[in-house]
């Protein structure tokens, strides 16, 4: 006796600033998933995807890219969902600004309140967090946005590191990181509704890949440089081009003119970061781009940017990346001529 499929109802929320790639990346995976479920033994009659794009207005709409999409319905006649997804969007000079879809973010929380799973990928959290629903709980956010996300929504923990995360009680806020991280939210969607053979067969099939390592390799890091504070931005300023140099934060005290114990204090409450902290940050990032763009020994580039030490070295940037030297390299080094045969 044949058992009919669950049927999970998705919505897939779009509006002017949506990224039109990860929409109908999104879109697509979901509603392949049916018809590729007959391939899929392990699939077969567990679930179903039932997507489509919705928004404020039923119609079309240009996307951030100027890519059209067409919403064939609105929020208002949509009163349940299983599972609401917020795509990425683009944020106009990368600063969000609150309060321009009042009418969105109540549909949101309304939908919550009724059993829906909220979901973002990438960016499209800083919608999500309007709502207030993520206050207390981890959420995670392109690198990019880690600013404009810190300063609306202070209550919110952000875990940068993090491709994934699942928050809330009853894990009914799912929310992944950067760009390409949406491939980790839809397979934790259909191993969730589907079962993980379907999630596997689904990666299989698309050529998905779990960011295993999370996304502290891919973090760029990019030091806080309008907090008002002009004597430590005149240190920043000099610790940008001297960071290999031998006892840099003494000299960086010393520039700014404030007592270095003083300069510590001020240091961090102005860029968020110890000053030995930033230092080293500073060191990998450049460690990272001499792994990206060069052979170099890895013994070597540990001297060029300040560490005798290769040994500590090597245990600090795993520590800041997630990952060694040798797997960043073979991950983001890309040889002058590239060899795909």
């Amino acid at each position: 006796m044949s058992v009919d499929p669950k049927s999970v109802r998705v919505c897939l929320v779009a509006i002017p600033e949506v990224m039109a790639s990860t929409l109908m990346g999104l879109y697509d995976v979901l509603n392949s998933f049916n018809w590729l479920g007959t391939y899929n033994e392990g699939s077969a009659g567990r679930a179903q995807f039932k997507a489509e794009i919705v928004a404020t207005t039923a119609g079309a709409l240009s996307s951030a890219s100027g890519v059209p999409v067409e919403a064939r319905r609105s929020i208002k006649q949509i009163d349940s969902a299983d599972v609401i997804i917020i795509p990425s969007i683009m944020v106009e000079r990368g600063e969000w600004q609150q309060g321009r879809y009042p009418a969105l973010v109540k549909w949101l929380a309304e939908m919550h309140a009724a059993g829906a799973q909220l979901c973002s990928a990438c960016s499209g959290v800083l919608l999500l967090a309007e709502t207030g629903l993520l206050d207390g709980k981890d959420a995670t956010v392109h690198w990019m946005y880690a600013s404009t996300f810190r300063r609306n929504f202070p209550n919110v923990r952000l875990r940068l590191d993090r491709a994934l995360v699942a928050a809330g009680k009853h894990q009914e806020f799912l929310m992944s990181g950067a760009s390409t991280s949406w491939h980790d939210l839809i397979l934790y969607l259909i191993a969730q509704h589907a079962g993980p053979t379907a999630a596997q067969a689904i990666a299989k099939f698309f050529a998905f890949q779990w960011h295993a390592d999370g996304l502290s390799p891919y973090v760029v890091f990019e030091p806080i440089t309008d907090h008002g504070d002009a004597a430590i931005h005149k240190a920043q300023s000099w610790l940008s081009r001297h960071f290999s140099v031998a006892n840099p934060i003494e000299q960086a005290a010393r520039i700014s003119g404030i007592p270095e114990r003083s300069f510590k204090r001020r240091f961090k409450s102005a860029t968020g970061h110890a000053p030995i902290d930033y230092v080293q940050r500073l060191r990998v990032e450049e460690a990272k781009r001499r792994l990206e763009r060069t052979q170099a020994p890895v013994d070597e580039i540990s001297w060029k940017v300040g560490y005798e030490d290769p040994a500590f070295f090597r245990r600090l940037f795993k520590r800041i990346t997630g990952v060694t030297a040798g797997v960043y390299r073979r991950k983001f080094h890309i040889p002058e001529v590239p060899n795909f045969g």
